[in-house]
């Protein structure tokens, strides 16, 4: 079934991201909002259908207050608080597993497999 999800690792610990709060907008309009688990992935895919719609998607993630409760080094304010990941769905049929890797100073996304 197509879908899309997420999870997310803090770099600088080496380990999964809990508690991160993370919505999911197409078009612009809120389609599910989630918060990452013990293993950093949300409990179900942020989206799954039959049939994905086609067109811009973005994730949102919370980043900020996960940040400065891991004890990384966070200014006020926050160089990173909110990271927003604009991303396009071509195949309505298809798998869209968007991770992020976290720090402090800095992140990177793929897709994933």
């Amino acid at each position: 079934m197509p879908r899309i999800s997420t999870h997310v690792l803090d770099t600088s610990k080496g380990a999964p991201a809990a508690g991160i709060a993370v919505e999911l907008y197409f078009e612009g309009k809120l389609v599910n909002a989630a918060r990452t688990n013990s293993d950093g992935r949300t409990d179900a895919p942020l989206l799954s259908a039959d049939r994905l719609e086609t067109g811009r998607y973005e994730l949102l993630f919370r980043a900020g207050d996960y940040l400065r409760s891991s004890g990384a080094p966070v200014t006020e304010p926050a160089f990173l608080s909110d990271i927003t990941i604009r991303f396009g769905v071509a195949d309505g049929a298809g798998n869209y597993h968007v991770p992020l890797l976290l720090a402090a100073h800095g992140y990177s996304t793929y897709r994933g497999s």
